[in-house]
């Protein structure tokens, strides 16, 4: 199977686990898979390759018209989530095939995207770590404001980019350079050394690295 093959999963939280040696490891538990292939995209055909993974089982009723004729061709059951994975080369799976948990093992090297928890509308000292304005007389409810963002004549606006106040989180993140503790196959589950991005019950996708 490719190196670049991954897993769509739910995060279902952190605990710890105890080394062999007594340490306490804090860990991220992810239920992972099993996630049928539902299309495999060529070269040929579609001009990259690429396979396409099912996640989270449902009703019927749930999926709508066009991808409940979307699975019945892959010959599947019904599934909330549906994700593309780009390959380097021609996919090692086929249609109906299930991903699991099996293809990482204790000691590989992954990396795991999820939505980051939204923090909402943020200040420039919180979401940019500036250091506010002093607390001298004259200076009266500005502490933490953002000061002056304008320049001289030349150019005349505003660099893009410029750090202000604004939405913070709820953005795709991945992490890099995580540990595989632990698979445990018969749960779906692998344990991962750290924290992954995402709130609890986030969908994440681990990749090898």
């Amino acid at each position: 199977m490719s190196e670049k093959m991954g897993i769509l999963g739910r995060k279902l939280g952190m605990t710890r686990i105890f080394a062999n040696d007594g340490s306490a490891v804090a860990v991220t538990v992810i239920q992972a898979g099993p996630c049928p292939v539902t299309q495999v995209k060529t070269a040929e055909k579609d001009g990259y390759h690429a396979l396409q993974m099912a996640f989270d089982e449902v009703k019927e009723k749930h999926v709508t018209k066009p991808m409940r004729g979307h699975f019945v061709k892959a010959g599947v059951g019904n599934y909330r989530t549906v994700r593309e994975l780009r390959l380097d080369g021609p996919a090692a799976v086929e249609v109906g095939q299930n991903l699991t948990v099996d293809m990482f093992s204790a000691g590989d090297t992954i990396k795991v995207t999820g939505t980051s928890i939204g923090k909402g509308y943020q200040g420039v000292m919180r979401r940019w770590n500036f250091r506010g304005i002093n607390d001298g007389h004259g200076n009266e409810k500005v502490h933490r404001s953002g000061g002056s963002i304008g320049n001289n004549t030349f150019p005349g606006h505003v660099f893009k980019g410029k750090g202000m106040a604004g939405q913070w989180g709820a953005e795709r993140v991945t992490q890099l350079g995580l540990k595989v503790v632990e698979v445990r196959p018969e749960d779906n589950v692998i344990l991962v050394r750290g924290s992954v991005p995402g709130p609890k019950n986030g969908l994440v996708l681990v990749r090898k690295q």
